[in-house]
């Protein structure tokens, strides 16, 4: 008999969040990748964040497709609400989820394979719906779960352990979020926890479709000289637009400011996220200076992280829809199968 969940005792002591719970309750399952996987990084960032924001974890709602990635949402917030759909699907579940349910913090992890060859099109059309949510995307250029073949994130030229080079160019999935309405973009690397975890607070916090891309090697297939998905080639060739910080409006607001290099911006909750703009020439609230942000950093062999594009003003997938401020399944059923009479009163004013 295998014992596979974490136990939840905690000293008395230990640090309580303003829910009372502590970064033990928001864990989950023991992780079965591989020792060293990047995904285990990205989950420790998530219960860090989701830790520190009070989320209470039944209204948090993990979605997940096929693949290693899709493995994540087992290992944080056990409390929450959970579904692991089919390939390449996790983005239409999510659509469905937040049309029924909008008080629902979803919080999607997805992988390269499953987003950016079968998913694509699922992809493209959530966040240009602008979905209310947190859609991250672990990425290592391989298809971990299926013994490493190349995925459509790969680089081209970079090559697999066993010697075969990748001729085809890569999809960019973070220039993808920004041209198909995406309204909060960012990237980051599994193992830069002081960077990854304020981006995951501030999508969180974000109202719209938040997109991380977050670089996770493969340590069983993609972590060698050749690879550019590889923890020591990302290490090396990291490029960092916009460092942020996340501050609840519930806490009292300081920094240091200086000019020219510090921006701060108001979210939708009243969070404030204070941007340290480490190229003094970037704005990530111009999205066509983003992109050729991101182009400029890819063809000098550089990977651009950090906030690449907010857009703080968007709306949501609900207000598109004029949709009620009322979840639709707190509805009662005549009110949304109202009958014949109605939609024949509703075909009238059509005619």
């Amino acid at each position: 008999m295998s014992f596979n969940q974490k136990p939840k005792v905690a000293h008395p002591s230990v640090t309580k969040n303003k829910e009372g719970l502590t970064r033990r309750d928001y864990e989950g399952a023991l992780s079965t990748l591989c020792a060293g996987c990047g995904h285990d990084s990205v989950t420790a960032a998530i219960i860090h964040a989701i830790w520190e924001l009070s989320l209470p974890p039944h209204r948090i709602a993990k979605l997940s497709g096929i693949g290693c990635s899709s493995k994540t949402p087992t290992y944080f917030a056990s409390d929450a609400h959970g579904i692991n759909s089919v390939h390449g699907r996790m983005a239409a579940v999510a659509t469905g989820a937040s049309a029924a349910n909008r008080d629902l913090i979803l919080i999607g992890i997805s992988g390269d394979g499953d987003s950016l060859s079968i998913g694509l099109g699922q992809f493209a059309h959530t966040a240009r719906r602008n979905v209310n949510m947190l859609y991250i995307l672990e990425n290592n250029g391989v298809y971990g779960l299926t013994k490493g073949q190349f995925s459509a994130s790969a680089d081209v030229g970079s090559q697999l352990k066993k010697g075969e080079k990748n001729p085809f160019g890569p999809i960019d999935p973070a220039q993808i979020a920004i041209n198909m309405g995406a309204s909060f973009v960012a990237r980051s690397f599994s193992g830069d926890k002081a960077q990854l975890v304020p981006l995951i607070k501030a999508g969180l916090s974000h109202y719209g479709f938040a997109f991380i891309d977050v670089i996770s090697p493969c340590v069983s297939f993609n972590d060698h000289e050749s690879s550019t998905k590889s923890y020591m080639h990302t290490r090396e060739n990291i490029h960092e637009a916009a460092h942020i910080d996340l501050i609840r409006d519930a806490q009292t607001i300081t920094a240091d400011y200086q000019e020219g290099t510090t921006k701060a911006l108001t979210l939708h909750d009243g969070s404030r996220l204070i941007l340290d703009k480490i190229d003094t020439d970037f704005d990530p609230t111009d999205s066509i200076r983003s992109l050729t942000y991101i182009r400029d950093c890819a063809r000098k062999g550089q990977v651009a992280t950090g906030l690449l594009y907010i857009d703080r003003d968007s709306i949501d997938m609900h207000d598109h829809g004029r949709i009620c401020d009322t979840p639709l399944v707190e509805l009662p059923m005549e009110t949304l199968i109202p009958g014949n009479a109605a939609l024949q009163k509703f075909q009238d004013i059509l005619h």
